[in-house]
């Protein structure tokens, strides 16, 4: 059966989620994370304007305004650059991204609002920090004034301007909205609760049948790497924590 075209937004700007595959990580060091963000300067251009965004290591959220270029071709660029990039980095091999990125049409200023603070929240949801200026990989630093990782790829104007004419009335208003509480899941309904590194390492046993999991150090190559795609199968937990738990290199855990 053929996909179903997207329906187009008329405001033209979307919030758009994009995950790596098995919910697998597709940033595993600070050069990734720099990278992604310049294909997304690269490819942005003429083409679509970033109001927001941030970075989390197994999924990206995107909050951008297309401009000369529709969403799905920007969409296909951003995906297929970085895949490449991160494929020849760590020596893989197939997708890196789950199937199609989820998007979000947005039509007025109040759910766009909305959708900027959910996204400069998701770190402190995620129990990483515990402000959303605390994280560096998100569009939060340029609305608070601040240096981004790379300078002037958010364009701020747009929804300060809802806020005041004025930039540093905006900024403040803007930074008490920040501050309000967060009870919206937008484009979230896929979201797990984060399984303990008990619980994981229980999942693990499971597949290698009740075998310790320092089997996987010592059996061959080809059956460690069977063991180990099925263990990036189970959900709601990451590549890190696979590698942490069974003391293998990160690196094998990717290579897999």
């Amino acid at each position: 059966m053929a996909r179903q075209a997207r329906e187009r937004c008329e405001s033209g700007i979307y919030h758009i989620v994009i995950r790596g595959i098995n919910r697998q990580d597709i940033f595993c060091d600070q050069d990734d994370y720099h990278r992604f963000l310049e294909t997304l300067e690269r490819v942005k251009a003429d083409s679509f304007e970033v109001h927001g965004y941030c970075l989390m290591s197994n999924h990206v959220h995107l909050l951008i305004h297309e401009k000369s270029e529709e969403v799905h071709r920007i969409m296909k660029r951003i995906g297929t650059s970085y895949a490449w990039w991160y494929n020849r980095k760590y020596q893989r091999i197939g997708h890196l991204f789950q199937g199609r990125y989820k998007s979000e049409c947005i039509q007025d200023n109040e759910y766009l609002l909305t959708v900027i603070r959910y996204i400069h929240n998701n770190p402190v949801k995620a129990g990483m920090v515990s402000k959303p200026e605390d994280y560096f990989y998100s569009s939060v630093q340029a609305y608070y004034g601040r240096p981004e990782k790379l300078v002037g790829l958010t364009d701020v104007g747009f929804i300060l301007g809802i806020f005041d004419k004025e930039r540093s009335e905006a900024m403040h208003r803007f930074h008490e909205h920040m501050k309000m509480e967060v009870t919206d899941n937008c484009l979230d309904d896929e979201s797990k609760q984060k399984k303990t590194d008990s619980e994981v390492k229980a999942e693990i046993e499971t597949v290698l049948n009740g075998e310790p999991l320092t089997i996987l150090q010592t059996i061959e190559k080809q059956k460690r790497d069977e063991k180990l795609r099925q263990i990036k199968a189970i959900g709601g937990i990451t590549q890190r924590q696979i590698a942490r738990v069974t003391g293998l290199s990160q690196n094998i855990i990717f290579k897999a």
